[in-house]
């Protein structure tokens, strides 16, 4: 029993450490192909002879750092609509981008709402409860064919996130958490093992 309490341990020690280090050199590695933009005699590793790993992290970070200081700029802005232009011209980029887009400015820009507030919703069946991220409220079509007040909500999916459910539900067939995105993004991706700190309902469901 000892010893099975001893490999216990060291896995609980070595598995976290491990995965942290094999995501940070993936993302490390992905990266760093940022630099095959680069001409070939200019590459870090032909101007030293080695490869030095994180060399295109900085070069990624000030692409989209210098992309975001010209953006907002006039001439910036003008070339930005320039290119969305001809995007939209393309019938299949057209779509894909403009999604993609909506989606982005929506949760990182200043005027997106993202992920509002944390939910309880009955998925995936009436006995059971889920946590679900409110996103908006229903487009004027939704709420005029529905009696009820709703609320677009999106369901994801354990462990990992991205992935989901979107869904609208009534509003008073929700409870409301006092919890933070953060906090239910962490709960749900280690499946319910780490508990946020506070999980208190702030609005209960009304029974029918």
């Amino acid at each position: 029993m000892a010893l099975k309490k001893y490999f216990i341990t060291g896995l609980l020690i070595w598995v976290p450490l491990v995965i942290t280090l094999w995501v940070l050199a993936t993302i490390i590695r992905t990266m760093d192909q940022s630099l095959l933009l680069l001409p070939e005699a200019s590459r870090p590793e032909h101007l030293m002879g080695f490869y030095l790993p994180g060399i295109g992290v900085v070069l990624t970070l000030l692409v989209v750092l210098v992309s975001g200081v010209v953006a907002t700029n006039i001439v910036g802005q003008r070339f930005l609509l320039f290119w969305e232009s001809l995007l939209s011209r393309i019938p299949v980029v057209k779509s894909v981008y403009h999604s993609v887009k909506q989606v982005s400015d929506t949760l990182l820009g200043n005027s997106g709402v993202g992920l509002r507030k944390v939910l309880l919703v009955r998925y995936p069946h009436p006995e059971a409860w889920s946590i679900a991220f409110q996103t908006n409220i229903p487009v004027s079509e939704v709420s005029a064919a529905c009696a009820d007040e709703m609320v677009g909500v999106f369901i994801p999916t354990a462990p990992s996130p991205v992935n989901g459910f979107f869904f609208f539900v009534r509003k008073r067939d929700t409870i409301e958490l006092d919890m933070s995105v953060d906090s239910a993004l962490k709960y749900i991706i280690s499946m319910g093992v780490v508990a946020p700190t506070a999980l208190h309902p702030a609005t209960h469901a009304q029974n029918e």
